[in-house]
């Protein structure tokens, strides 16, 4: 599938001041009390003592999940001003993002891409690098950011063992109005604005309503490049009994950007040498456009039995579209001349459209004097993805000498209508199960499989599309040890399996890639749970994983020739502390390590960074100075390459430093500027994408003001 896609700038501010929520339902007796639809308690800024589905299912809190699990929360996503998935991912211990050009991001972690996403715990299917706006989304819908590393397959069914990435939607939880108005202004004269807004429905406060809105446009510190962005959300939540909640929502994004690249910018001349571009320099044409479009329809109903038993069904429809008017300018130039890059213009028009059902029965039960818990679900989705080209019907017009290219490069005239290039249809089913055993009050067994199968048909890009797996048994298991009060230890094995969508030499879709996930760790909580540690190490194994060997299709210059690696191996440890220290410091930090080699030794994915820490941490000044409250960290990054032999390119170990002030000058007004990349660091957004690269963002700040009511 070729490359489609608007050039997004990364905003810089995010209007998400919101609080964590608590869903509470009086059920029939005091177990289902305790059992609420979702309880969420804050007990730290930085942490929230919740039970989370996206790893077993079981409804466990972080420190009874035997797997590495990070939660970005409402208040980290506020104070670093994220706005888009893709910066989360950054900041996130243990992940990393790349950016492929102006729309697209790919993500990793512990060696392999992340492949598996869900929205309120429910998997979605995301098109090729996000081509379709998806790795751009904008957070200010979400409540908070849940991320499981390493396998997830007993939820999530075919995917990579690296991470699932759960974003967890905003709702009506308030009785009363409320809400909040953010805006300001930001580099490359970036405006925006945030609104909201909550409140009840009826008298008695059974049905809430949400609405969330945010605008914001501006630039780019590349040339020509600019962003148009417009978010909707809205949410009603309704108390149908004092033990049933049903949810109806949906959520809307329009990105419109201008000046969009596909692609990066030339990494060699003719005689091997490395290029240095300016940083502003794009490989954008005057013309060109990559508008998409992100659409969400969810209902979610939840009941909760007597006895602690809940069901849950969600309905959910994703679409999104992507409308292109591209150039993707390639090869290598003569470092004299300038002369050497061609040009390849295209137009497309694009959808896809997931629809899925699922459902899920958790609760507990007593054997032998002990308490249990169990879980089973059914998953069924329908993915249908459609995209056509439109020829080009003017005479070509050569690139001619690059280092002047201010982008006005002939607009081509295209066809009026299209040519369908790719129809296929992906369906995944699942069927999951799971308990957790209590074999002593300190020790707790948790075994379950999914019995998982994905097909995809149609055809694409001139392939005949028919491949996936039936019936694949999907094994979990792990096992929990309470060494002291909130000190857990875990050992956990779970896999997964994944068709794949690369081709090797013969033109032939490779094998599906089955993995294996093993995981050792302690969690703990201190402080009353305001503070949590964790520390893993894990080993990953794969086998039959796509490799890009860097040499592209002879007749299609933007897909590349993969092969299948066996016996590969990621092998790496992961520490982080999240939290609240005390009434005035509240710290994010995370280091994580790995090394991944193929069978025969090879390192493999070599453009991952083998070696990454992330720090934030904030504090709040009111005894020395009332209302104002100071942040920053650091976000460094080991070295990485890519490419073979001569033309290898090498990104170096760099850091980026951010600070944050908030001053609350009023009761219900507070001012907020973000600085990002302090120094001014030049670094390699993305290294060796079709022997192209790109640059991260320079040094760039946002400043903004909020109302609260």
């Amino acid at each position: 599938m070729p490359i489609q896609h608007p050039f997004l700038k990364l905003p810089l501010v995010i209007a998400t001041q919101l609080a964590l929520i608590s869903l509470s339902v009086n059920a029939e007796d005091k177990t289902a009390v305790e059992t609420d639809l979702e309880r969420i308690e804050v007990i730290g800024k930085y942490t929230v003592n919740e039970t989370i589905d996206t790893a077993t299912g079981l409804g466990l809190t972080l420190l009874e999940t035997p797997q590495s699990v990070s939660v970005i929360t409402a208040q980290r996503i506020a104070d670093q001003a994220f706005s888009s998935i893709n910066e989360v991912v950054s900041q996130t211990v243990g992940l990393s993002a790349k950016q492929v050009d102006s729309t697209r991001n790919t993500f990793s972690a512990r060696g392999f891409d992340i492949d598996k996403y869900q929205l309120d715990g429910v998997p979605m299917a995301w098109s090729l690098a996000g081509d379709s706006g998806e790795t751009i989304t904008d957070v200010v819908i979400y409540e908070r950011i849940e991320v499981v590393r390493g396998a997830t397959g007993l939820l999530t069914g075919a995917g990579d063992p690296s991470a699932s990435i759960n974003l967890v939607r905003k709702h009506a939880t308030a009785t009363d109005l409320t809400g909040s108005v953010h805006a300001g202004i930001a580099s490359w004269n970036t405006q925006f604005v945030t609104a909201d807004i909550a409140t009840a429905l009826t008298a008695e406060g059974q049905v809430r309503a949400r609405v969330v809105a945010k605008k914001e446009a501006g630039d780019s510190f590349m040339q020509m490049a600019s962003e148009d962005k417009t978010v909707i959300y809205g949410v009603i939540d309704a108390d149908l009994t004092d033990s049933t909640l049903l949810s109806v929502g949906s959520s809307y994004q329009d990105n419109q950007p201008k000046g969009s690249t596909w692609g990066g910018l030339a990494a060699w001349f003719t005689d091997g040498t490395a290029t240095r571009w300016d940083r502003s320099v794009t490989s954008a044409a005057d013309w060109t456009y990559w508008q998409s479009t992100n659409a969400n329809t969810f209902a979610n109903l939840v009941h909760n039995f007597s006895r602690g038993w809940q069901a849950k069904i969600s309905l959910n429809q994703n679409k999104n579209t992507a409308d292109t008017k591209l150039l993707y300018v390639y090869g290598s130039l003569d470092q004299q001349t300038g002369i050497g890059l061609a040009p390849w213009p295209y137009k497309s028009s694009g959808f896809s459209r997931q629809n899925s059902l699922d459902l899920q029965l958790k609760g507990d039960f007593d054997l032998f004097n002990l308490n249990h818990e169990f879980v089973v679900g059914a998953l069924k989705s329908k993915q249908q993805a459609q995209t056509d080209t439109f020829l080009q019907t003017s005479t070509l017009v050569g690139v001619g000498n690059f280092y002047q290219w201010d982008g006005r490069y002939p607009e081509p005239t295209f066809a009026k209508s299209g040519v369908r290039q790719e129809d296929v249809e992906t369906e995944q089913d699942g069927i999951y199960a799971a308990t957790r055993l209590t074999l002593r009050d300190d020790v707790k067994l948790i075994a379950g499989g999914r019995l998982s199968s994905w097909q995809r048909e149609g055809f694409s890009w001139g392939t005949d599309t028919n491949f996936g797996d039936n019936r694949v048994f999907v094994p979990y298991a792990g096992l929990m040890y309470q060494v002291a009060p909130d000190h857990h230890f875990y050992i956990s094995q779970t896999e997964i399996f994944k068709p794949q969508n690369a081709r090797d030499v013969t033109g032939n879709y490779i094998e599906p890639v089955t993995g294996t996930n093993r995981e050792l760790g302690l969690k703990s909580a201190m402080l009353e749970g305001a503070l949590q540690t964790s520390f893993a190490l894990f080993m990953v194994q794969q086998d039959n994983l796509a490799q890009n060997t860097n040499v592209p299709f002879p007749d299609r210059p933007i897909e590349m020739i993969y092969a299948a690696a066996d016996g590969v191996k990621s092998k790496g440890f992961e520490l982080e502390v999240n939290g609240q220290i005390n009434d005035v410091w509240k710290l994010s930090a995370g280091y994580s390590q790995f090394k991944a080699e193929d069978a025969a030794g090879k390192e493999v994915n070599t453009d991952h960074p083998r070696k990454k820490l992330n720090l934030f941490t904030t504090l709040d000044l009111a005894q020395v100075a009332p209302g104002l409250e100071i942040g920053g960290g650091i976000s460094w990054e080991g070295a990485q390459f890519s490419g073979v032999g001569v033309k290898t390119l090498r990104q170096d170990a760099f850091s980026l430093v951010n600070l944050m002030a908030r001053y609350q000058f009023a009761e219900q007004f507070s001012v907020q500027l973000n600085v990002d990349n302090l120094f001014d660091e030049t670094y390699y957004s993305q290294i060796g994408f079709f022997e192209q690269y790109g640059y991260g963002r320079p040094r760039n700040f946002s400043l903004g003001l909020t109302y609260q009511f």
